[in-house]
């Protein structure tokens, strides 16, 4: 790994952990209430939320083991900001319980700013079990958001192995940037062709030089649906299902292959991934700005192949509720 990018992660793993430090000191614990109403509550029932905050729409998918996982990202974006945030998860039996659970014993003021809305794992009704297991089990539901959400004009999507490192908002504030064509946000997966793999192995097309990596999306939800996104996610699948291997991600890198005037592409800090920085810096935002959303796929919040990337999901993880 590059000196440079060494020091941009090691600064942010710091950050997390005097952050936390500052918040800890001088603060008493607040004890939660116990109420699935507090869990579950909309904006407009809370009379003491500020309603000059902006609020963010954050969907995620929370299957199998990886509820820890999904926890910690909701904390961090309530940690880094002060705006009012709703949550919606897609989960499987598995998990529900236990998420429900732990979200009811946050702090009330911490509650009394966000609202949870968990819906069952669907999909269309023909070929259910190949879009389950379409990659990893409940992946593809991205994929269908547009109608899984139907009542909701715009969403940020985040994979749960993902942690804010700045408020929500400033990739929210992206929705304002997209032209009047444009449906979706998204980030670039690899920017150095001799380490890219879809300019090495992919037989399929895929946007751009590089492809782009399906782990954070912004999405106006109106205009996909106008667009007739989901016909065209059945359509791909169905033309190259023997040549994809990253599945959702490859399909959403097909379409925009053949509409590239629907994307939007943010700067690679905002969708930090773990070859941005595993040999040499690929990265030069996260250098200038610093990391906006780190996202640790590859299961690199777990192992010890980037010890400063697990560093500052611990740090995460372990922050408890203290302040605000």
């Amino acid at each position: 790994m590059a000196r440079q990018t060494r020091l941009v992660l090691w600064t942010a793993a710091l950050g997390i952990f005097l952050f936390i430090l500052l918040r800890l000191f001088g603060q008493q614990p607040h004890q939660a209430t116990l109420s699935s109403s507090l869990v579950f509550q909309n904006k407009e029932d809370v009379s003491s939320t500020d309603e000059k905050t902006q609020e963010i729409h954050i969907a995620a998918i929370v299957c199998g083991n990886r509820t820890t996982l999904g926890l910690t990202m909701m904390k961090s974006a309530l940690i880094m900001c002060s705006d009012f945030i709703r949550f919606t998860l897609f989960v499987d039996n598995e998990t529900s319980g236990v998420l429900n659970e732990t979200i009811q014993l946050w702090p009330d003021n911490i509650l009394k700013r966000m609202s949870l809305d968990m819906r069952p794992v669907s999909y269309p009704e023909d070929n259910t079990d190949e879009w389950n297991t379409l990659f990893k089990p409940c992946a593809s539901v991205k994929l269908f958001l547009p109608s899984l959400l139907k009542e909701v004009d715009s969403v940020l999507y985040v994979d749960v192995d993902t942690v804010f490192l700045s408020p929500p908002l400033h990739i929210w504030q992206h929705l304002g940037k997209m032209n009047h064509t444009q449906l979706v946000a998204l980030g670039p997966e690899m920017q150095d062709h001799t380490k890219g793999w879809y300019n090495k192995y992919a037989s399929h097309p895929y946007y751009g030089k590089f492809a782009i990596n399906s782990g954070v999306i912004l999405m106006n939800l109106t205009k996909m649906r106008k667009f007739g996104w989901e016909k065209y996610v059945v359509r791909v699948n169905e033309q190259y299902k023997n040549r994809i291997v990253w599945r959702d991600q490859d399909i959403i890198n097909i379409i925009f292959h053949f509409h590239p005037e629907k994307l939007y592409v943010y700067p690679c800090n905002y969708n930090y991934i773990p070859v941005h920085c595993s040999i040499t810096s690929l990265c030069q935002e996260a250098e200038q700005q610093g990391i906006y959303i780190l996202h640790g796929y590859y299961n690199a919040f777990i192992n010890d192949h980037l010890p400063a990337l697990k560093a500052i999901y611990t740090s995460m993880q372990q922050v408890p509720f203290l302040w605000r």
